[in-house]
């Protein structure tokens, strides 16, 4: 099989997904449109030489629907005979494009892929596209459905992790974050995004909050815990489900989850006779990809059976992997990862995550994926480990090496 490169990635800021966002007045098909053009001007690329753009994006209706992978070519300077493949796999979907992508490079289906994603949240709410697992009863009911945040809060009943644990990760993260904007770390891969004068609407991520402290977190009310105690009573389908837990111990809220914003991401994979027909030299090398399903209920512990399956496919152990992106959907996610896998915060998450900057569903995985790349060609590391949770009960992951 032949490789697959990683030549470039970028992003746009996340804006807050709210009608006061800086990209609220952006639709997902534009904003997908400027990140392309983006990416076709800084390559100099020739698009006829593009097979495909696999784009992510989740909740999939109104101006998000259609197949918007199309729809965001046909915006975009992209060659019309460029087609586009939109896909869902909820919060992994931007991650899924670059493995389906890297794949299919890997396969001989095509030299070169554009895979990505974008989720306008503040303009097409979460969950609006109404999704069959939450609101049909005979297949709510058969796999103990309950809301994500429930799901997080059992992860940490299950597995010892406190509210000072979460809000202790929270504030880290965005430390972290606000250290990394300060040495300009992302400047690699984040591209301003500009209205139809040219003039710039947004050029860093706008919902983080550095002065976050454990006092201002503590202040906060969880924010499942009604939703688990009263009808219809989450906290009791959970314990149906789990009948050794004596009770759901609601620790997340606003401040240790994921935020709610929107942003697009696009990767640029191709062969070795790609990246030298047109004048490119790889980055890093798509090592492995995996997916998997996990337990629907408690939904959000993916990364860490994906992790297992991914090292054990292709013959490698926690200890080969340099550094790790795991998308902060939730605190109790990530600490979950490291307990399982003993992994050192040192190696994980280095310049913060989606607690801080903010989790644009589709958009996501390729956002973290880029910003391993980054990190590692500037702490001179090798080998990064990207994974995310997923919706439903899935769990999906990358091994990129550096060339």
């Amino acid at each position: 099989m032949a490789d697959a490169f990683i030549y470039d990635a970028i992003r746009s800021p996340r804006g807050k997904g709210r009608p006061d966002g800086s990209l609220h007045e952006v639709t997902a098909v534009r904003l997908s449109a400027e990140i392309l053009n983006a990416l076709k001007s800084r390559n100099n690329l020739d698009t006829k030489a593009i097979e495909d753009v696999i784009w992510g994006n989740v909740t999939q209706v109104a101006e998000q629907g259609g197949c918007l992978a199309r729809s965001a070519v046909l915006a975009s300077d992209f060659d019309e005979a460029v087609p586009g493949l939109a896909i869902n796999r909820f919060c992994a979907s931007g991650l899924e494009a670059v493995n389906l992508a890297a794949n299919q490079v890997k396969g001989g289906a095509g030299n070169a892929y554009v895979a990505g994603g974008v989720e306008m949240m503040g303009r097409v709410p979460m969950g609006s596209d109404g999704a069959a697992i939450a609101v049909d009863p005979t297949l709510a009911m058969g796999t103990y459905f309950v809301p994500q945040g429930i799901s997080a809060d059992i992860i940490a009943t299950e597995y010892g992790f406190s509210r000072d644990d979460a809000d202790a990760f929270a504030v880290e993260s965005q430390k972290r974050a606000a250290a990394a904007w300060e040495a300009g770390r992302f400047a690699k891969s984040v591209v301003p995004i500009n209205d139809q004068n040219g003039l710039p609407i947004i050029e860093r991520d706008e919902y983080m909050r550095p002065g976050t402290d454990m006092q201002s977190l503590g202040a906060l009310k969880a924010s499942f815990k009604d939703m688990g105690e009263s009808m219809p009573g989450f906290d009791k389908v959970a314990l149906m489900k789990y009948p050794h837990l004596e009770a759901i111990n609601h620790i997340h809220h606003a401040g240790n989850s994921s935020g709610i914003v929107d942003g697009s991401a696009a990767i640029l994979i191709g062969s070795e006779e790609f990246g030298k027909a047109n004048g490119l030299k790889p980055r890093a090398r798509i090592r492995a990809t995996a997916k998997i399903g996990t337990d629907p209920t408690i939904m959000l512990t993916g990364p860490v059976p994906v992790t297992q399956k991914i090292l054990t496919d292709h013959g490698m152990e926690i200890g080969d992997i340099d550094l790790f992106e795991v998308n902060e959907a939730f605190s109790s996610v990530v600490l979950r990862f490291m307990q399982a896998f003993d992994v050192d915060h040192a190696k994980l998450n280095v310049n913060g995550g989606a607690i801080a900057m903010g989790h644009p569903l589709g958009a996501t995985g390729a956002m973290i994926l880029g910003t391993l790349l980054d990190e590692l060609e500037r702490s001179d590391k090798e080998v990064g480990l990207a994974t995310l949770c997923v919706a439903s009960g899935m769990g999906a992951a990358t091994i990129i090496e550096r060339v």
